[in-house]
């Protein structure tokens, strides 16, 4: 349901019952401050998400073996926050401390050591790092195509994956392979309005959006809005996401209005749902600039 205010007040009244009831390192406690913490990250109140997966950490190192997998776990909590902010070295440092001890914990072919692979594999793609992105994707993809059935939807998203390393460093046609082949399993696995098949759609657009085939970008485009605005709350982040790039083909194919139409819808989106200081917001400011500039109004796009 996402109705992430009354999950707060109900784990809130939880917790202080707990704190009352517990010692103060019992790792009930720790569950306690990770619930809210996964509710504040949801909301996207970053910083006390981390505030909250912070003191969850802390009872966890006092209380588990340093190679427990819940300390794994509070790790890949911190680390998602910092992703989300856009804080990618730290986000790494997490990774890296999560997968140190999921690599102790579980056996070299366990399928949730992907996960890990795989995670940081992705903070490499939001860093540029692309080749080291492909490194620890193919690690990843080496383990879950062999531990799982080949229809899985982890191996989707790990397909996904790979093919927007490949779109960013401009080999179109692997990218293209790779993210047919997610969209091809998501297509048998999940419901036609399924968020993850607008993933796949809006990747595809991507990818063609960069080789300059701006029609079937938008074709692409518009099938993963379809879904999203049917699927998800208005205000939600891959909303915001399709329509800047929807607003991003038509810039490029000349009609600004509808440019500009799209870009304002993914700005009144982010200045909700991210930080004041976040990335995703001075891309946002600078392609309306940019819509301005392209129509001539030079004093609003220096706005």
């Amino acid at each position: 349901m996402g109705d992430y205010s009354k999950a707060l007040q109900f784990h809130e009244k939880s917790h202080k019952i707990l704190k009352t009831a517990l010692p103060a390192n019992h790792p009930d406690l720790a569950t306690s401050y990770n619930n809210i913490g996964a509710v504040y990250l949801n909301m996207g109140h970053y910083s006390k998400a981390v505030e909250f997966y912070e003191k969850s950490l802390k009872i966890a190192k006092i209380a588990l073996p340093p190679n427990h997998p819940s300390l794994a776990t509070s790790y890949n909590n911190i680390r998602a926050v910092y992703l989300n902010m856009g804080h990618y070295s730290k986000a790494l440092e997490f990774c890296e401390k999560d997968l140190e001890i999921t690599k102790i914990a579980l056996p070299p072919n366990h399928p949730d050591l992907t996960t890990s692979y795989s995670n940081i594999g992705h903070v490499y793609l939001n860093m540029g790092h692309y080749s080291k992105a492909l490194e620890f994707y193919e690690k990843s993809r080496k383990i879950r195509e062999t531990a799982l059935p080949p229809n899985h939807p982890s191996l989707a998203t790990l397909y996904s994956n790979i093919g927007q390393v490949y779109n960013n460093m401009g080999d179109y046609s692997k990218a293209l392979e790779f993210h047919d082949k997610s969209l091809k399993i998501r297509e048998i696995a999940l419901p036609r309005n399924h968020p993850d098949l607008a993933t796949s759609y809006s990747c595809i657009g991507q990818v063609y959006n960069y080789m300059g085939d701006y029609s079937k970008a938008l074709e692409f485009y518009e099938k993963s809005r379809k879904i999203r605005e049917t699927a998800l709350p208005p205000n939600h982040r891959d909303l915001a996401t399709s329509y800047i790039c929807i607003g991003l083909v038509y810039n490029y194919m000349g009609h600004y209005s509808k440019a500009l139409e799209f870009y304002e819808k993914s700005l009144k989106i982010a200045k909700i749902a991210l930080p004041p200081n976040h990335p995703s917001l001075a891309t946002s400011f600078n392609n309306i600039g940019a819509v301005y500039l392209n129509m001539g109004h030079c004093s609003k796009a220096l706005e």
